[in-house]
Protein backbone atom coordinates (compact mmCIF):
# COMPACT_ATOMS: atom_id res chain seq x y z
CA UNK A 1 0.00 0.00 0.00
CA UNK A 2 1.66 3.23 -1.19
CA UNK A 3 0.60 6.86 -1.15
CA UNK A 4 1.29 7.59 2.53
CA UNK A 5 4.11 9.61 4.04
CA UNK A 6 6.29 9.33 7.12
CA UNK A 7 8.35 11.77 9.19
CA UNK A 8 11.32 10.58 11.23
CA UNK A 9 12.75 13.21 13.59
CA UNK A 10 11.43 15.93 11.29
CA UNK A 11 13.17 14.39 8.26
CA UNK A 12 10.80 14.04 5.35
CA UNK A 13 8.00 13.56 4.66
CA UNK A 14 9.14 10.34 3.06
CA UNK A 15 6.92 8.22 0.84
CA UNK A 16 5.82 4.92 2.39
CA UNK A 17 5.74 1.54 0.70
CA UNK A 18 3.96 -1.42 2.34
CA UNK A 19 5.01 -4.78 0.85
CA UNK A 20 2.83 -7.78 1.69
CA UNK A 21 5.23 -10.53 0.62
CA UNK A 22 8.95 -11.16 1.00
CA UNK A 23 9.41 -11.06 -2.78
CA UNK A 24 7.73 -7.65 -2.89
CA UNK A 25 10.07 -6.44 -0.15
CA UNK A 26 13.05 -7.72 -2.14
CA UNK A 27 11.87 -5.72 -5.14
CA UNK A 28 11.65 -2.59 -2.97
CA UNK A 29 15.26 -3.08 -1.86
CA UNK A 30 16.50 -3.61 -5.40
CA UNK A 31 14.67 -0.50 -6.56
CA UNK A 32 16.32 1.53 -3.79
CA UNK A 33 19.71 0.24 -4.90
CA UNK A 34 19.04 1.26 -8.48
CA UNK A 35 17.91 4.74 -7.37
CA UNK A 36 20.74 5.05 -4.81
CA UNK A 37 18.26 5.93 -2.08
CA UNK A 38 17.84 4.64 1.49
CA UNK A 39 15.18 2.53 3.17
CA UNK A 40 13.82 3.12 6.67
CA UNK A 41 11.90 0.10 8.03
CA UNK A 42 8.97 1.00 10.30
CA UNK A 43 6.28 -0.93 12.13
CA UNK A 44 3.87 0.53 14.66
CA UNK A 45 6.03 3.69 14.85
CA UNK A 46 6.18 3.67 18.65
CA UNK A 47 10.01 4.00 18.77
CA UNK A 48 10.82 6.20 15.76
CA UNK A 49 12.26 8.78 18.17
CA UNK A 50 15.17 6.45 19.05
CA UNK A 51 18.47 7.24 17.33
CA UNK A 52 19.78 10.05 15.17
CA UNK A 53 17.78 11.66 12.33
CA UNK A 54 18.08 10.04 8.88
CA UNK A 55 20.98 11.17 6.72
CA UNK A 56 19.80 10.24 3.21
CA UNK A 57 16.59 10.66 1.29
CA UNK A 58 14.60 7.51 0.77
CA UNK A 59 11.40 5.68 1.60
CA UNK A 60 9.88 4.25 4.74
CA UNK A 61 9.08 0.54 4.51
CA UNK A 62 5.92 -0.27 6.48
CA UNK A 63 6.29 -3.91 7.55
CA UNK A 64 2.75 -4.37 8.83
CA UNK A 65 1.76 -6.03 5.57
CA UNK A 66 3.84 -9.05 6.65
CA UNK A 67 1.87 -10.24 9.70
CA UNK A 68 1.01 -13.89 9.12
CA UNK A 69 1.44 -16.88 11.41
CA UNK A 70 3.69 -19.34 9.56
CA UNK A 71 3.80 -22.24 12.02
CA UNK A 72 2.56 -22.77 15.56
CA UNK A 73 3.42 -26.21 17.00
CA UNK A 74 2.03 -25.43 20.45
CA UNK A 75 3.28 -28.71 21.97
CA UNK A 76 6.84 -27.66 21.13
CA UNK A 77 6.20 -24.24 22.70
CA UNK A 78 7.47 -22.39 19.62
CA UNK A 79 5.84 -20.13 17.06
CA UNK A 80 6.99 -18.78 13.69
CA UNK A 81 5.43 -15.49 12.58
CA UNK A 82 6.13 -12.66 10.18
CA UNK A 83 7.73 -9.56 11.65
CA UNK A 84 4.83 -7.17 11.04
CA UNK A 85 2.53 -8.83 13.57
CA UNK A 86 1.80 -6.67 16.62
CA UNK A 87 2.91 -7.81 20.04
CA UNK A 88 -0.69 -7.80 21.28
CA UNK A 89 -1.81 -10.03 18.40
CA UNK A 90 1.07 -12.41 19.07
CA UNK A 91 0.24 -12.66 22.78
CA UNK A 92 -3.46 -13.27 21.99
CA UNK A 93 -2.60 -16.10 19.61
CA UNK A 94 -0.29 -17.95 21.99
CA UNK A 95 -2.58 -17.36 24.98
CA UNK A 96 -5.21 -19.60 23.35
CA UNK A 97 -2.76 -22.47 23.92
CA UNK A 98 -1.93 -21.35 27.47
CA UNK A 99 1.43 -19.98 26.39
CA UNK A 100 3.05 -16.56 26.50
CA UNK A 101 6.09 -14.53 25.59
CA UNK A 102 7.12 -13.05 28.98
CA UNK A 103 8.05 -9.57 27.77
CA UNK A 104 6.69 -6.13 28.67
CA UNK A 105 6.30 -4.04 25.52
CA UNK A 106 4.63 -0.62 25.73
CA UNK A 107 1.78 0.05 23.30
CA UNK A 108 1.64 -3.60 22.37
CA UNK A 109 -1.43 -3.05 20.21
CA UNK A 110 0.76 -0.86 17.94
CA UNK A 111 4.30 -2.16 18.40
CA UNK A 112 5.29 -4.85 15.90
CA UNK A 113 7.51 -7.82 16.58
CA UNK A 114 10.09 -6.59 14.05
CA UNK A 115 10.27 -3.15 15.63
CA UNK A 116 10.51 -4.66 19.11
CA UNK A 117 13.39 -6.83 17.90
CA UNK A 118 15.14 -3.89 16.21
CA UNK A 119 15.28 -1.87 19.45
CA UNK A 120 15.48 -4.93 21.78
CA UNK A 121 12.70 -3.68 24.03
CA UNK A 122 12.55 -5.19 27.50
CA UNK A 123 10.69 -4.27 30.66
CA UNK A 124 10.09 -5.24 34.25
CA UNK A 125 10.08 -9.03 33.68
CA UNK A 126 13.60 -8.84 32.26
CA UNK A 127 14.93 -9.58 35.76
CA UNK A 128 13.30 -13.00 35.90
CA UNK A 129 12.86 -13.98 32.26
CA UNK A 130 15.56 -12.24 30.24
CA UNK A 131 15.26 -10.20 27.04
CA UNK A 132 13.92 -10.86 23.57
CA UNK A 133 17.34 -12.14 22.50
CA UNK A 134 16.77 -15.11 24.80
CA UNK A 135 13.61 -16.17 22.94
CA UNK A 136 14.60 -15.83 19.28
CA UNK A 137 15.69 -19.21 17.89
CA UNK A 138 15.27 -18.49 14.19
CA UNK A 139 15.16 -15.41 12.02
CA UNK A 140 14.77 -14.48 8.35
CA UNK A 141 15.68 -11.13 6.82
CA UNK A 142 16.19 -9.41 3.48
CA UNK A 143 19.73 -8.18 2.77
CA UNK A 144 20.97 -5.16 0.82
CA UNK A 145 20.71 -7.08 -2.46
CA UNK A 146 17.02 -7.83 -1.92
CA UNK A 147 17.60 -11.50 -1.15
CA UNK A 148 16.22 -13.31 1.88
CA UNK A 149 18.62 -15.09 4.24
CA UNK A 150 17.92 -17.24 7.28
CA UNK A 151 19.64 -18.01 10.58
CA UNK A 152 18.81 -20.45 13.33
CA UNK A 153 15.80 -22.71 12.88
CA UNK A 154 12.39 -23.72 14.21
CA UNK A 155 13.55 -26.00 17.00
CA UNK A 156 15.03 -24.99 20.34
CA UNK A 157 18.11 -27.22 20.02
CA UNK A 158 19.81 -25.52 17.10
CA UNK A 159 23.57 -24.96 16.94
CA UNK A 160 24.20 -24.60 13.21
CA UNK A 161 26.21 -21.62 11.94
CA UNK A 162 26.82 -18.17 13.39
CA UNK A 163 24.25 -16.75 15.79
CA UNK A 164 22.96 -14.03 13.48
CA UNK A 165 19.73 -13.90 15.49
CA UNK A 166 21.43 -12.09 18.36
CA UNK A 167 23.30 -9.86 15.92
CA UNK A 168 20.10 -8.57 14.29
CA UNK A 169 18.25 -8.06 17.58
CA UNK A 170 18.98 -4.52 18.75
CA UNK A 171 20.64 -3.41 15.49
CA UNK A 172 17.97 -0.74 14.84
CA UNK A 173 17.30 -2.08 11.36
CA UNK A 174 20.75 -1.06 10.10
CA UNK A 175 21.91 -4.50 8.90
CA UNK A 176 18.86 -6.00 7.17
CA UNK A 177 15.05 -5.93 7.26
CA UNK A 178 13.68 -8.69 9.49
CA UNK A 179 10.82 -10.58 7.80
CA UNK A 180 10.14 -13.68 9.92
CA UNK A 181 10.94 -14.85 13.45
CA UNK A 182 10.73 -18.13 15.36
CA UNK A 183 10.28 -17.70 19.09
CA UNK A 184 10.33 -20.10 21.98
CA UNK A 185 7.49 -19.59 24.45
CA UNK A 186 6.74 -20.22 28.10
CA UNK A 187 3.63 -21.65 29.77
CA UNK A 188 1.12 -19.20 31.18
CA UNK A 189 1.59 -19.01 34.91
CA UNK A 190 -0.95 -19.97 37.52
CA UNK A 191 -0.47 -16.99 39.82
CA UNK A 192 1.16 -13.58 39.93
CA UNK A 193 1.74 -10.95 42.60
CA UNK A 194 3.25 -7.49 42.92
CA UNK A 195 4.49 -6.38 46.33
CA UNK A 196 5.02 -2.65 46.92
CA UNK A 197 7.50 -1.60 49.60
CA UNK A 198 8.21 2.03 50.47
CA UNK A 199 11.77 2.99 51.27
CA UNK A 200 13.48 6.03 52.76
CA UNK A 201 16.49 7.42 50.85
CA UNK A 202 18.86 6.48 53.69
CA UNK A 203 17.75 2.82 53.52
CA UNK A 204 17.68 2.44 49.74
CA UNK A 205 21.08 0.80 49.26
CA UNK A 206 20.59 -1.59 52.19
CA UNK A 207 17.12 -2.62 51.04
CA UNK A 208 18.30 -3.30 47.49
CA UNK A 209 21.14 -5.43 48.84
CA UNK A 210 18.65 -7.44 50.90
CA UNK A 211 16.56 -8.06 47.79
CA UNK A 212 19.58 -9.08 45.72
CA UNK A 213 20.45 -11.74 48.31
CA UNK A 214 16.86 -12.80 49.01
CA UNK A 215 15.85 -16.47 49.11
CA UNK A 216 12.89 -15.48 46.93
CA UNK A 217 13.14 -15.36 43.15
CA UNK A 218 11.46 -12.20 41.85
CA UNK A 219 10.63 -11.84 38.18
CA UNK A 220 10.47 -8.06 38.62
CA UNK A 221 12.46 -5.71 40.84
CA UNK A 222 11.55 -2.14 39.96
CA UNK A 223 12.43 1.04 41.84
CA UNK A 224 10.39 4.24 41.38
CA UNK A 225 10.96 7.70 42.80
CA UNK A 226 7.99 9.79 43.89
CA UNK A 227 7.18 11.42 40.50
CA UNK A 228 7.42 8.07 38.68
CA UNK A 229 5.27 6.36 41.33
CA UNK A 230 2.63 9.05 40.92
CA UNK A 231 2.50 8.39 37.16
CA UNK A 232 2.55 4.59 37.38
CA UNK A 233 0.07 4.17 40.22
CA UNK A 234 -2.11 6.94 38.82
CA UNK A 235 -2.29 5.18 35.46
CA UNK A 236 -3.21 1.95 37.25
CA UNK A 237 -5.84 3.89 39.25
CA UNK A 238 -4.25 2.84 42.54
CA UNK A 239 -3.28 4.83 45.65
CA UNK A 240 0.22 6.26 45.39
CA UNK A 241 2.59 4.83 48.04
CA UNK A 242 3.93 7.26 50.64
CA UNK A 243 7.67 7.80 50.77
CA UNK A 244 10.47 9.01 48.53
CA UNK A 245 11.02 5.62 46.87
CA UNK A 246 8.75 2.70 46.06
CA UNK A 247 10.04 -0.79 45.32
CA UNK A 248 7.81 -3.08 43.27
CA UNK A 249 8.74 -6.75 43.55
CA UNK A 250 7.01 -9.21 41.25
CA UNK A 251 6.49 -12.95 41.70
CA UNK A 252 5.02 -15.43 39.21
CA UNK A 253 4.54 -19.19 39.40
CA UNK A 254 2.15 -21.62 41.02
CA UNK A 255 -0.06 -20.32 43.83
CA UNK A 256 1.85 -22.02 46.64
CA UNK A 257 5.22 -20.71 45.45
CA UNK A 258 3.94 -17.16 45.09
CA UNK A 259 2.36 -17.23 48.57
CA UNK A 260 5.56 -18.59 50.16
CA UNK A 261 7.69 -15.93 48.48
CA UNK A 262 5.48 -13.11 49.70
CA UNK A 263 5.68 -14.44 53.25
CA UNK A 264 9.43 -14.93 52.97
CA UNK A 265 9.88 -11.39 51.68
CA UNK A 266 8.04 -10.01 54.71
CA UNK A 267 10.35 -12.02 57.00
CA UNK A 268 13.48 -10.80 55.22
CA UNK A 269 12.81 -7.08 54.94
CA UNK A 270 10.61 -6.74 58.02
CA UNK A 271 7.11 -5.41 58.27
CA UNK A 272 7.95 -2.17 60.03
CA UNK A 273 7.59 -0.15 56.82
CA UNK A 274 4.72 0.07 54.39
CA UNK A 275 4.18 -3.16 52.45
CA UNK A 276 1.24 -4.04 50.21
CA UNK A 277 0.74 -7.16 48.10
CA UNK A 278 -1.55 -7.40 45.08
CA UNK A 279 -2.24 -10.96 43.96
CA UNK A 280 -3.87 -12.33 40.82
CA UNK A 281 -6.03 -10.06 38.69
CA UNK A 282 -5.59 -7.17 41.15
CA UNK A 283 -1.92 -6.95 40.07
CA UNK A 284 -2.69 -6.73 36.33
CA UNK A 285 -3.28 -2.92 36.12
CA UNK A 286 0.03 -2.25 37.86
CA UNK A 287 1.92 -4.66 35.57
CA UNK A 288 0.42 -2.83 32.57
CA UNK A 289 1.24 0.61 33.95
CA UNK A 290 4.86 -0.44 34.50
CA UNK A 291 5.06 -1.63 30.90
CA UNK A 292 3.65 1.63 29.51
CA UNK A 293 5.76 4.03 31.57
CA UNK A 294 8.77 4.00 29.23
CA UNK A 295 6.71 5.74 26.52
CA UNK A 296 5.29 8.34 28.87
CA UNK A 297 4.07 11.37 26.83
CA UNK A 298 4.96 14.95 27.65
CA UNK A 299 8.68 14.57 28.33
CA UNK A 300 11.29 16.78 26.69
CA UNK A 301 14.07 14.32 27.51
CA UNK A 302 13.99 10.59 28.11
CA UNK A 303 17.20 8.77 28.96
CA UNK A 304 18.34 5.23 29.66
CA UNK A 305 21.33 4.52 31.88
CA UNK A 306 23.05 1.16 32.29
CA UNK A 307 25.52 0.26 35.02
CA UNK A 308 26.50 -2.43 37.47
CA UNK A 309 23.53 -3.19 39.76
CA UNK A 310 25.72 -2.38 42.76
CA UNK A 311 26.07 1.23 41.50
CA UNK A 312 22.36 1.80 40.90
CA UNK A 313 21.38 3.19 44.33
CA UNK A 314 24.18 5.75 44.19
CA UNK A 315 23.18 6.79 40.65
CA UNK A 316 19.53 7.23 41.64
CA UNK A 317 20.45 9.46 44.57
CA UNK A 318 23.29 11.37 42.92
CA UNK A 319 21.30 14.60 42.84
CA UNK A 320 18.43 14.58 45.31
CA UNK A 321 17.08 17.94 44.09
CA UNK A 322 16.71 16.64 40.54
CA UNK A 323 15.16 13.33 41.51
CA UNK A 324 12.38 15.20 43.26
CA UNK A 325 11.45 16.91 39.97
CA UNK A 326 11.66 14.25 37.27
CA UNK A 327 10.46 10.66 37.00
CA UNK A 328 13.06 7.98 37.65
CA UNK A 329 12.34 4.26 37.27
CA UNK A 330 14.94 1.52 37.56
CA UNK A 331 15.09 -2.18 36.83
CA UNK A 332 17.11 -2.49 40.00
CA UNK A 333 18.24 -6.08 39.51
CA UNK A 334 19.62 -5.38 36.04
CA UNK A 335 21.32 -2.02 36.60
CA UNK A 336 19.05 -0.13 34.20
CA UNK A 337 17.56 3.30 34.92
CA UNK A 338 15.00 5.17 32.81
CA UNK A 339 14.28 8.85 33.36
CA UNK A 340 11.69 11.32 32.06
CA UNK A 341 12.24 15.07 32.34
CA UNK A 342 9.34 17.47 31.73
CA UNK A 343 8.67 19.81 28.85
CA UNK A 344 10.05 22.90 30.65
CA UNK A 345 13.65 21.68 30.18
CA UNK A 346 16.01 23.76 27.97
CA UNK A 347 18.82 22.42 25.79
CA UNK A 348 21.42 23.93 28.12
CA UNK A 349 19.86 22.25 31.14
CA UNK A 350 19.58 18.96 29.27
CA UNK A 351 23.28 19.10 28.34
CA UNK A 352 24.25 19.78 31.95
CA UNK A 353 22.06 17.00 33.33
CA UNK A 354 23.27 14.53 30.74
CA UNK A 355 26.92 15.25 31.45
CA UNK A 356 26.37 14.62 35.18
CA UNK A 357 24.41 11.40 34.53
CA UNK A 358 27.09 10.08 32.18
CA UNK A 359 29.83 10.78 34.70
CA UNK A 360 27.90 8.96 37.42
CA UNK A 361 27.10 6.02 35.14
CA UNK A 362 30.76 5.80 34.10
CA UNK A 363 31.69 5.29 37.75
CA UNK A 364 29.37 2.30 37.70
CA UNK A 365 31.02 0.88 34.54
CA UNK A 366 28.11 1.98 32.37
CA UNK A 367 26.77 4.75 30.19
CA UNK A 368 23.73 6.81 29.25
CA UNK A 369 21.85 7.16 25.97
CA UNK A 370 19.08 9.60 25.10
CA UNK A 371 16.00 7.73 23.99
CA UNK A 372 13.88 10.78 23.19
CA UNK A 373 14.42 14.52 22.85
CA UNK A 374 13.63 17.27 20.30
CA UNK A 375 15.36 16.39 16.98
CA UNK A 376 17.24 19.72 16.99
CA UNK A 377 18.97 18.68 20.23
CA UNK A 378 20.29 15.35 19.06
CA UNK A 379 23.68 16.38 17.68
CA UNK A 380 24.44 18.54 20.71
CA UNK A 381 23.45 15.84 23.20
CA UNK A 382 25.17 13.01 21.31
CA UNK A 383 22.25 10.67 21.93
CA UNK A 384 24.27 7.44 21.78
CA UNK A 385 27.01 8.79 24.01
CA UNK A 386 30.74 8.47 23.35
CA UNK A 387 31.52 5.73 20.80
CA UNK A 388 32.29 2.44 22.54
CA UNK A 389 35.64 0.73 22.13
CA UNK A 390 33.84 -1.84 19.95
CA UNK A 391 32.72 0.85 17.45
CA UNK A 392 35.28 -0.31 14.89
CA UNK A 393 33.79 -3.80 14.97
CA UNK A 394 30.28 -2.43 14.58
CA UNK A 395 31.41 -0.52 11.49
CA UNK A 396 33.02 -3.64 10.07
CA UNK A 397 29.79 -5.59 10.53
CA UNK A 398 27.82 -2.79 8.87
CA UNK A 399 30.25 -2.84 5.94
CA UNK A 400 29.77 -6.58 5.51
CA UNK A 401 25.98 -6.56 5.75
CA UNK A 402 25.13 -3.22 4.13
CA UNK A 403 28.16 -1.69 2.40
CA UNK A 404 25.97 0.62 0.27
CA UNK A 405 24.25 2.11 3.33
CA UNK A 406 20.72 1.23 2.27
CA UNK A 407 19.19 0.47 5.69
CA UNK A 408 18.58 3.26 8.24
CA UNK A 409 21.87 5.07 7.41
CA UNK A 410 23.32 7.33 10.10
CA UNK A 411 20.75 6.53 12.79
CA UNK A 412 22.72 4.11 14.97
CA UNK A 413 25.80 4.26 17.19
CA UNK A 414 28.74 6.33 15.81
CA UNK A 415 26.83 7.28 12.67
CA UNK A 416 26.25 3.69 11.50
Amino acid sequence: MDGQSCLIDGFGPMPVVRPDTVSALGAVVREALAEETALYPVGGRTMLHLGMPPTRKGRAVDMRGLARVIDFPARDMTITVEAGITMAQLQDIVAKENLRLPLDVPRGEQATLGGTLAVNTSGSRRYGFGTLRDYVIGISAVNDAGNEFKAGGRVVKNVAGYDLCKLLVGSLGTLAIITQVTLKLRPRLEEQALVTVTCAPSALETTLEQLHTSRTRPTCLDLLNRPAAQEVFGQAQLPVPDGAWALIIGYEGNADAVEWQIQQLVREIGSGGSLEARVGFTAAPLWQALAEWNLLPGSNLTFKATMLPSALARFCQADGNLTEKYGLRAHAGNGIVHGHVGAELSLEQASSFLFAWREEARRGKGGVIVEQCPPAWKNTLSVWGPPPTSAWLMHEIKNKFDPRRVFNPGRFVDGI
